[in-house]
């Protein structure tokens, strides 16, 4: 029997509330069967395996009840509340070895956390009825595609009129698993202009798929999204989301993006977090 501690850290809070919690072991060696148990035990969308990586910061590992995912970018910002809060980061700019490639990550006095990600791929665009058949009822923006975009995992991106019809659309999960089964997606990244709230835009996140039927924060969907905004809506710097409204669990999320000749050279994706729990485990 090995017993342990698994933290439970928000990432991406709005004013110290909200967020999305992961669950975070640090330096503890499970075989891949008992990670997957141990997210399911624990009973959040993600949990993240934290350990010393060979060549780099930190290895991150990130596991659903259903098994590994090559990325998590709320588990990410959880993971280095946790670090930071145990002092156990000796830099403001570290590397860390994920299933999706080598990222850093930047942690500033304040405890902003930004995470890198891939440059954005444009993959393809999806006839708007195959996204409506996914929900009751929902009115697609028809100025711009129904695409599915990477900066580190494909999600499909639908864009909608307003944050009323956003936040009242009901999903339905069996298609919605179906549409990301078939197009080799996470899920369905749905968003509407937030202007009136003081944000770039409005999300919600559904990923059935992978057993996570709805999200409050999914930083990996957002980076996809503000590069897809930068391409088809406004050029920006920075763009400020939000996100988990229907949740009552409000998140809000940065990204901020590096760009030369109107090309992303670089997305940078993070927020701030803060320690829930801490839980003594006998497994």
């Amino acid at each position: 029997m090995t017993i342990f501690n698994a933290y439970v850290a928000s990432a991406f809070s709005k004013d110290d509330k909200g967020g999305n919690k992961a669950g975070v072991i640090i330096g503890r060696r499970f075989t891949e069967a008992q990670k997957t148990e141990i997210a399911g035990y624990l009973r959040y969308s993600e949990t993240v395996f934290v350990s010393i990586s060979t060549f780099n910061d930190f290895k991150l590992e990130y596991f659903t009840s259903k098994g590994e995912i090559p990325l998590c970018g709320h588990a990410t910002i959880a993971a280095f509340t946790v670090l930071r809060h145990l002092g156990l980061l000796k830099k403001q700019d570290c590397t860390i070895e994920t299933k999706s490639g080598i990222l850093r990550v930047q942690v500033d006095e304040s405890g902003l956390i930004l995470m890198e990600q891939n440059r954005p791929q444009f993959y393809e665009t999806l006839d708007r009825k195959e996204a409506e058949a996914c929900f009751d009822s929902i009115v697609i923006d028809h100025t711009l595609p129904v695409q599915i975009v990477s900066t580190g995992l494909k999600d499909i991106l639908v864009p909608v009129t307003n944050p009323v019809v956003l936040g009242s659309m009901a999903p339905d999960f069996p298609a919605i698993t179906r549409i990301s089964r078939e197009n080799e997606c996470i899920g369905i990244h749905a968003f509407s202009p937030g202007k009136d709230r003081g944000v770039t835009a409005i999300c919600r996140n559904f990923a059935p798929l992978y057993g996570i039927n709805e999200e409050s924060a999914t930083g990996t969907s957002t980076g996809a999204l503000a590069c897809y905004l930068y391409k088809y809506a406004s050029k920006q710097n920075q763009y400020i989301f939000e996100q988990g409204y229907n949740l009552h669990c409000v998140s809000r999320i940065y990204v901020n993006l590096d760009s030369e000749d109107d090309t992303v050279t670089g997305v940078w994706v993070g927020g701030y977090g803060y320690l829930n729990h801490v839980y003594r485990i006998a497994f």
